[in-house]
């Protein structure tokens, strides 16, 4: 799994100019998802999110997780994370899971991150056309790939 983690004070999620995803002050998870992702993956990344110390403290030092700080999440899929781009112009997206794998995996990893963070976690639509809008936060942008745990 792959996550493009940004921390936001605001942001949305729209589909068919209808507003499905809504927070304040949190983290959007952009995620994508290839064959090989497993349930240690899930678990992994999950719990990494939650605990990622991104927010400010009382002296202004990114000491704080979104947990700490009661703070929201938006999980939005996201396939072109796993795009090549060594040949040619136009990427390639063979290594991001088809629908029938990852749809599974990515109900999953919501479920997952739900328990994690101890409250809703709200998602954009599989598959679905998405316009995501959101204010980075600092900003703060963070890569997180499963396959390489530095």
């Amino acid at each position: 799994m792959k996550a493009v983690l940004q921390r936001v004070s605001k942001s949305s999620v729209t589909i068919d100019e209808k507003i499905v995803a809504s927070i304040q002050n949190g983290i959007v998870v952009l995620l994508g998802i290839e064959e090989s992702d497993t349930n240690e993956d899930i678990e992994w990344l999950s719990l990494k999110i939650v605990n990622l110390r991104i927010f400010d403290d009382t002296n202004g030092v990114m000491n704080l997780s979104v947990k700490e700080i009661s703070g929201e999440l938006i999980v939005v899929s996201q396939f072109t994370l796993h795009a090549s781009t060594k040949k040619g112009n136009r990427p390639s997206y063979i290594k991001a899971a088809k629908p029938e794998i990852a749809i599974p995996l990515y109900e999953k990893f919501i479920h997952q991150i739900t328990l994690d963070l101890g409250k809703n976690v709200q998602t954009g639509q599989f598959g679905a056309d998405m316009k995501v809008a959101l204010i980075n936060d600092g900003p703060v942008t963070i890569l997180i790939d499963t396959k390489n745990k530095e």
